[in-house]
């Protein structure tokens, strides 16, 4: 985002002004959780994203290199979006807000519940696994 965008210079409302709406980051969850990489993927998902935000978000995205188009290998049709290091760099961010949200939420997903388990045994260890894989993909 270019300095004359910016509200402040707190890394907190530069960070939020790149990616702290809840699409930005439904979006980035799913490429870092669910795996879903193409647009439609994102469409399916339950939160049931309208296609001008989502077109919206992913170019927002892109531009601020938190995630980076691909040719779709069995596609011309298709892009696959990929996280960049920048965009894998939020994995921790994503596991605090997950923890966050389990002890304030009472219905959390049987998968969540599960990848939080793993977290809390060994947080350090998850996050080296989780951000090796990620940048491995």
């Amino acid at each position: 985002m270019s300095k004359d965008k910016e509200r402040s210079n707190c890394p907190i409302s530069c960070s939020l002004d790149l990616w702290g709406d809840k699409w930005s980051l439904i979006i980035i969850r799913d490429l870092m959780f669910a795996k879903q990489c193409t647009y439609g993927d994102f469409l399916k998902s339950e939160e049931k994203i309208s296609t001008n935000i989502l077109a919206s978000r992913l170019k927002t995205l892109e531009q601020n290199k938190i995630i980076e188009k691909l040719e779709h290998p069995n596609s011309k049709s298709k892009v696959l979006y990929k996280l960049t290091k920048k965009g894998i760099d939020l994995l921790p961010v994503l596991i605090e807000i997950n923890l966050w949200g389990e002890k304030y939420f009472s219905d959390i997903p049987d998968k969540t519940k599960k990848l939080l388990k793993e977290v809390k045994k060994d947080k350090t260890a998850f996050l080296k696994r989780k951000i090796k894989k990620l940048a491995d993909s």
